[in-house]
């Protein structure tokens, strides 16, 4: 298995474009008008499709994605909800598929010089930078095609769910992502804007007013989906993938029909992979501590911590009961618990 290497130039400052509402089409700018909106935390608003809230800009690129994205039977998508261990994911993902076209040790391997972002770029950011629908991308692209999105899985493009292509999913429990969502988005307003409250904040993420959210929703569709066609959809837990990082990286080779053989398992192979792809490892790169990405931001802004429990640092008893009683509301009879 090989993956083209590749890296998008961007068109424009995504982040910049986040506060930006007047570049849309008229036609475009009408059906925002019909959707309900709602407070952003990066955008002025964020608008329901589907189910779901979206920020204009990711909405475009959705649209875009959904009309003219085609699936190829071999295609691996990573889908999380925001600050789920997304560039993890990516990482270790990118790595195992290509471990023979870029091997581990090499010190040309491109998570040395590229941000995994990068490597694995979010499709509906893809399509958002384009001005007019687009065909067929990537049509040259070595099997397996190696993608990412933080869409529901309802807003994902028919051929995406009719094909034998891969899902792997990742969620991680709501108190982390919500202390490391409110540090990442603080860091870009920061440079447009002032932060939004942390106590504000909050109250949005619980009532289901973010990003691809509402959070719980999300999760429950690829938990549902896992459930139904576990030969399609993978779902991963961020802390047992932290607490067992080995074991999952086998999980995932099985799952993805490249399995580690008897020799590289003897060589260490699959402990060389959790080290390149390690946090400690990728937050210390150049490239991750200088660079930018696509969006047109410091790669620093990703990394901040990548601990299971840190929001017992931030979170009141109270802001901890009231996500607890959401999940266990939200996920009653799913089985699923977090």
């Amino acid at each position: 298995m090989a993956t083209s290497r590749r890296r998008l130039q961007p068109n424009s400052n995504l982040v910049q474009k986040c506060f930006e509402e007047d570049g849309f089409s008229q036609t475009f700018k009408n059906l925002l008008s019909s959707l309900p909106k709602a407070k952003g935390w990066l955008s002025p608003h964020l608008y329901n499709y589907e189910g779901f809230w979206l920020t204009a800009l990711h909405l475009q690129g959705t649209l875009f994605f959904q009309h003219n994205f085609q699936s190829q039977e071999s295609d691996i998508l990573l889908v999380t909800s925001p600050k789920s261990g997304t560039i993890w994911l990516k990482a270790m993902v990118f790595t195992l598929i290509n471990r023979m076209q870029y091997p581990v040790l090499s010190q040309e391997h491109p998570l040395l010089t590229s941000n995994p972002h990068d490597l694995v770029p979010f499709l509906e950011l893809e399509y958002a930078q384009e001005k007019y629908p687009i065909p067929q991308k990537d049509s040259s692209l070595t099997s397996p095609r190696l993608y990412s999105t933080h869409l529901p899985y309802v807003s994902l493009p028919e051929s995406v769910k009719n094909t034998k292509s891969k899902i792997i999913y990742m969620c991680r429990n709501p108190r982390d992502i919500f202390v490391s969502l409110w540090h990442y988005i603080s860091k870009l307003r920061s440079q447009e804007s002032e932060m939004i409250p942390f106590d504000e904040a909050f109250h949005m993420f619980s009532n289901g007013f973010t990003m691809a959210g509402p959070f719980w929703d999300h999760v429950l569709s690829y938990w549902e989906k896992s459930c139904e066609m576990p030969q399609k959809v993978l779902f991963l837990k961020y802390e047992e993938v932290k607490e067992q990082p080995l074991s999952h990286l086998r999980r995932l080779a099985e799952f993805l029909d490249c399995p580690f053989s008897l020799e590289e398992e003897e060589r260490g192979l699959v402990d060389e992979i959790i080290k390149l792809c390690s946090f400690d490892n990728l937050s210390n790169l150049e490239v991750n501590k200088s660079g930018k990405t696509l969006f047109g931001n410091d790669n620093g802004v990703f990394f901040r911590k990548g601990e299971a429990g840190d929001w017992k640092n931030h979170l009141t008893d109270e802001m901890v009961h009231r996500l607890n009683q959401i999940t266990e509301d939200k996920f009653k009879g799913s089985g699923l618990k977090l």
